[in-house]
Parts: structure tokens; sequence; C-alpha cells
């Protein structure tokens, strides 16, 4: 089976750069399957797990909060506002994180402002925890 590299890049770091088989991403328009030899694109992503698949391997989960993805032929570039690997969440951190957002919601009801704000938290939040739980 074919494949291609991916590579996911913050403003911080390189989080990952190998030679995969699939991805699956949450983009603002809805889920995308990425393979091999795609059509080329680019679009914004949601703050989302992605989903990784290498040949014979289980797939890996990564949690990306926002950016946007470019696709090539045999390449695939997500620059993301910030991206982790399972194993670099603290989930404590993003337990305590989950919570704050959660009051800052249910306080934030008249400022517009504040309510977006807390509300990307909790979807960052979320998103630690469901790849680290996985």
């Amino acid at each position: 089976m074919s494949s291609f590299l991916l590579e996911i890049v913050t403003p911080d770091r390189k989080v990952f750069g190998e030679e995969v088989s699939m991805i699956v991403v949450e983009g603002v328009e809805g889920q995308l399957g990425i393979l091999p030899n795609h059509i080329p694109l680019v679009t914004p992503l949601k703050i989302a797990p992605i989903t990784v698949k290498k040949q014979g391997q289980k797939d890996q989960l990564l949690a990306v909060h926002g950016g946007f993805m470019e696709v090539r032929k045999d390449k695939v570039v997500i620059l993301a506002e910030s991206a982790e690997l399972p194993g670099d969440i603290d989930v404590d951190r993003a337990k305590r994180a989950k919570t704050r957002a959660e009051e800052r919601l249910k306080q934030a009801k008249r400022d517009e402002f504040d309510f977006r704000r807390a509300e990307r938290a909790l979807q960052r939040a979320t998103v630690r925890l469901d790849v680290s739980n996985k």
C-alpha cells in the first residue's frame, strides 16, 4: 500500500513527521479522509482529534487545536495553532481547564467574547481528554 508524508507543525515546533497511509481530520465543512494521491486542497481545521493510520499498525490519535491543512500529491502539511501527541497531554491540567471553561460558560452568557473564548477552551480541553483516553 502506498503512503504519504504527514507533517504537523505548530508555531513552536514540528509535532509529527512520518509516512502514513491515511488520515482523518475534521475540517470546518465536515470530516475528510485523506489517502495517497489525494487532489490538492487547502482547508481550515476545527479543534478536533486527527486519526493517523499506518500500514499494519493501530490507529493513532493526535489532538489538533485548529489551523489549516494543505494536501499535496505526496505530502500533507497541517499548520496548527497547537497540537499534542497523546503522551504529551497533561490529563490533570486538561481536566482543570475543562472545569474552568464550564464555569466561565455559565457566567459568560451576557458577554459574547467571553462566551466564545470559554467555548474554545472547553473544546481544546475535551479534545485533549479524548485523545489521552484512547
